[in-house]
């Protein structure tokens, strides 16, 4: 992976961080609103890590295949990606 890994790194631990406080508030019968703010907390931040290891890849590993001339696979990979989100 060409990403950033400690950002990465940082951005999946915070989002397992607040998971684990879902999973607490759960167990805790907290107010369902509030779990989903933090569930939509986690999800947003795990969003921001793929964004940045998607824009990395295409940076990266798309440019490359670009530039050698077998860009072919790459786009297929980029286009089963975006039918995914």
């Amino acid at each position: 992976m060409k990403a950033d890994n400690e950002k990465i790194t940082r951005l999946v631990r915070t989002a397992r961080g607040q998971l684990d406080g879902v999973l607490r508030m759960i167990e805790e019968d907290r107010y369902c609103v509030d779990i989903s703010d933090q569930i939509m907390a986690a999800m947003a931040i795990l969003k921001k890590a793929n964004r940045e290891i998607i824009a990395s890849h295409m940076n990266c590993c798309v440019k490359d295949a670009i530039e050698q001339g077998d860009a072919d696979e790459k786009v297929k990979e980029l286009t089963a990606l975006i039918n995914k989100l």
